[in-house]
């Protein structure tokens, strides 16, 4: 059932410690680390008062960019001081004690590695993001200013809870925070149909996921008797979980968990609600659905990877949908003409390939991309926002051109620019190191169909090139043209179409974007870095996660980091066209991202005309005409989705309504307590107060005893009635 690779990882295990977790430092002298949560925190109080007083400034926003800022700040002198896995303990939050056991959940911080990793782009790019959001939202100001805030205070504090959490409560806590903040600003437009549709319909989906995370703790805890990551750790290094390694549940902890980031992090089948939750204020789409929130599900495999090695088909399973829902996603991307949508499928591609790197053994690579991904999509979509809030809204691609010629957008059509390369994988941009990494490790490890996902993913590389530089050609290059959208400011901009004037970005939203796409650009050094311990390549990323529970069961070897059991010689070495796929990727990659960008600038600027005539022969032609509609529509998959949950639920809510009102209450209840009433209406003439009704009444009574007397007599008498 598994693969030889995945044997040999299952019987390493109890010899093998993943990493010395066991020692963990309880550190007193850091209480101050808590700060990283309750700034944010304070942060909420604070807006909150702001809005209860009606506070008609830009007061909300300096005071949330501070409060990220020194959590940022903490973030990286926490991150300077040890190199051991530290607990901090906050306060004791949950400790019950019974006979025979006992549950202990304190709120308590676990820094590691991967934590400070984790926490230095959340908090870096919320503090940028929320600088970008003052001027964004200024046309709010006392209004819904200090809301916005207050949810993004709130985000804040919830995946701080999630990632720092020494616990798997904790987590559970952050991890249902960061699912109410997106509820909450999703739907921050509330006036909108669509964005409160949008919001229940994340808020809805994401449930599935965490009734698995749910089960998946309930169950870690009742099999290993704590929910405390460095006992859990604890126990797998010292072998101690063989006892129960045969119980089903040690096999179901790794799906249920599995389960739980495929909501969080958009994957098939659960991805629907992130493009939809595009009807947000692009700032959120920025922190929440491109940086931070959607790469929960990646952390919580990452921390929770020796949980998954105990069960390696679930590993295939994890690498299967990862790369599925990259390519499905990306073929959706490359039809749709709404930018940030297009960017919200890119953001589900490029999810499916760190989970592709999580399920092909290497966490380095998933980790990696995790970390570029967050700096080059928070400036598409940034820039993408930038465009909206200057052209009323507008964001269909073939309404807008040349931005880079005109005064003002420069800045926007560059940085954008720099966002594209980077998610094309372009060479020698962060992403191709990021996404090389994980495409190499597809043919290296040994798995079931590995090969022919590693080719499915290089595919969709070549598809993420075309679709990512066919919006910048359209919107950025060219000649000027442009047409407002449908939202009107009260800034005397636009009052008709013939007199609109689009309002370029001014000092905070430029600022933010050049400073995030010379993140984008600078997250390609860390690959060149040197590890100081192992001196293994990949840099300081790849020290991070190997020094943490994402450490895929032994050090990383000298030629792939981050991945687990290959032996010392090249038997299961795997190879591509030939050759080591970590020294042929780089030309592979190159080549294929390289023609993607080519067919984008020859058919949506040099030749605009030939995409058109592209489309309409297609759409002539009935054996090829339902690949470009399908696409278009997204594969039906909310047409499936309406058909097989939803108008089924739908119909079995209003036959339970209906059993509920006229079986239930009509009936049993209300026609139970009618009775007495109905009975009382047939003798209700008989007391009327007149002599007459009274003497029949007393009448028809004696005559009613008599009748059941004799009857009564005939049948004990002959034992019947005649």
């Amino acid at each position: 059932m598994t693969s030889a690779i995945a044997i040999r990882i299952v019987e390493m295990l109890p010899a093998v410690p993943a990493v010395p977790m066991a020692d963990v430092v309880e550190a007193t002298s850091h209480w101050w680390a808590g700060f990283i949560l309750w700034c944010p925190l304070i942060s909420l109080a604070l807006c909150g008062l702001c809005a209860a007083f009606r506070v008609k400034s830009k007061l909300p926003a300096w005071i949330t960019v501070l409060s990220l800022a020194c959590s940022f700040v903490l973030t990286i002198i926490l991150g300077n001081l040890e190199d051991v896995p530290e607990r901090i303990q906050l306060f004791e939050w949950i400790s019950v004690d019974w006979v025979g056991g006992s549950f202990v959940a304190n709120f308590a911080l676990y820094i590691d590695s991967l934590t400070i990793l984790w926490m230095s782009f959340v908090t870096g790019l919320g503090t940028l993001i929320a600088l970008y959001a003052s001027e964004y939202m200024e046309t709010d100001v006392g209004k819904g200013y200090a809301r916005f805030f207050s949810g993004v205070s709130a985000f804040l504090f919830a995946m701080g809870c999630l990632v720092m959490g020494d616990n798997l409560l904790m987590l559970y806590l952050g991890w249902e925070g960061v699912g109410f903040a997106s509820y909450w600003l999703i739907g921050y437009y509330y006036r909108r149909p669509a964005a409160v549709a949008a919001a229940k319909k994340a808020f809805i989906v994401n449930r599935i996921g965490d009734l698995g995370l749910a089960l998946a703790i309930y169950l870690i805890w009742s099999t290993f008797g704590t929910v405390q990551y460095n006992e859990l750790i604890t126990h797998l290094d010292a072998g101690t979980f063989a006892a129960s390694y045969e119980h089903w549940s040690v096999e179901a902890i790794p799906y249920l968990l599995m389960l739980a980031a495929f909501g969080k992090s958009a994957q098939l089948p659960l991805y629907v609600w992130l493009p939809d939750a595009m009807e947000g204020p692009t700032p959120v789409s920025a922190l929440i659905h491109a940086a931070t929130m959607v790469t929960a599900g990646i952390y919580l495999i990452a921390r929770m990877y020796p949980f998954f090695l105990l069960e390696p088909t679930s590993l295939h399973v994890v690498a299967w949908v990862g790369g599925l829902t990259a390519l499905l996603a990306a073929t959706i991307g490359m039809a749709q003409y709404d930018i940030k949508r297009i960017f919200a499928y890119s953001t589900v591609s490029q999810l499916g390939y760190m989970f592709l790197g999580l399920g092909v053994l290497t966490t380095y690579g998933a980790s990696y991309h995790v970390f570029t991904h967050a700096f080059f999509k928070a400036v598409l979509f940034l820039a993408a926002g930038a465009v909206m809030h200057g052209f009323a809204g507008q964001l269909d691609l073939r309404k807008l051109s040349g931005l880079r010629r005109m005064k003002g957008w420069r800045i926007v059509a560059w940085t954008m620019f720099i966002g594209c390369v980077c998610l094309a994988g372009f060479p020698f941009t962060s992403g191709y190191f990021s996404k090389d990494a994980i495409l190499a490790e597809a043919f290296v490890t040994q798995g079931p169909g590995f090969e022919a996902l590693g080719w499915i993913a290089i595919f969709t590389a070549f598809l993420t090139a075309y679709y990512t530089f066919r919006v910048w050609c359209r919107v950025c290059a060219g000649p000027v043209h442009f047409e407002p959208g449908d939202e009107l400011h009260d800034d005397g901009h636009h009052d008709e179409e013939h007199e609109f004037h689009p309002h370029a970005p001014r000092f905070a939203i430029n600022f933010v974007l050049v400073v995030i796409a010379l993140g984008a650009l600078l997250a390609s050094v860390p690959y060149f870095m040197t590890n100081e311990v192992s001196e293994i390549k990949g840099g300081w990323i790849a020290d991070m996660v190997n020094d943490s529970t994402a450490a895929a069961g032994i050090p990383g070897h000298e030629e792939h980091p981050g991945t687990i059991a290959h032996d010392a010689g090249h038997a299961h070495h795997g190879s591509i066209l030939g050759m080591d796929p970590h020294v042929a990727m780089y030309w592979i990659s190159g080549v294929v991202g390289g023609i993607g960008l080519f067919l984008a600038f020859w058919l949506h600027l040099w030749r605009r005309q030939d995409a058109d005539r592209l489309r309409s022969w297609l759409l002539a032609r009935a054996w090829i005409r339902w690949l470009p509609v399908a696409m278009e529509n997204k594969w039906y998959v909310d047409e499936v989705y309406h058909a097989l949950v939803r108008a089924p639920l739908w119909l079995l809510g209003h036959i339970a309504y209906g059993f509920d009102r006229y079986i239930v209450d009509g009936l049993l209840v209300d026609g139970t307590a009618r009775l007495p009433r109905l009975i009382a209406r047939w003798f209700q003439p008989l007391q009327n107060g007149l002599l007459q009704s009274y003497a029949v009444t007393m009448a028809g009574g004696a005559a009613l005893i008599t009748l059941l007397m004799v009857l009564m007599m005939q049948f004990f008498e002959g034992g019947s009635v005649q």
